[in-house]
């Protein structure tokens, strides 16, 4: 796969939800913008798109606050596959 980059996560993102600046947003969590439905969602989303498997271990606040934590994540996970 290609690198993946800010735009292909966003673009994911807006799927789940278009009504959020992605690229200005960094407390998505700690903020109550995205709520537990919109995390499974964004979750599923990653999963499929990137063909990665997000662990539980990873489901935690610091990962999920902004696209570029999610960027990071899912560049982490790509690798270890």
């Amino acid at each position: 796969m290609d690198e993946i980059t800010l735009d292909d996560i966003i673009e994911v993102l807006e799927d789940v939800r278009e009504d959020i600046d992605y690229e200005q947003e960094k407390k998505l969590i700690d903020d109550g913008i995205l709520d537990s439905f919109d995390i499974l969602s964004i979750i599923s989303a990653l999963n499929e798109e990137f063909d990665i498997t997000i662990p539980a271990k990873d489901i935690v606040p610091e990962n999920f606050n902004s696209a570029e934590a999610m960027l990071a994540m899912v560049q982490r996970l790509v690798e270890e596959d």
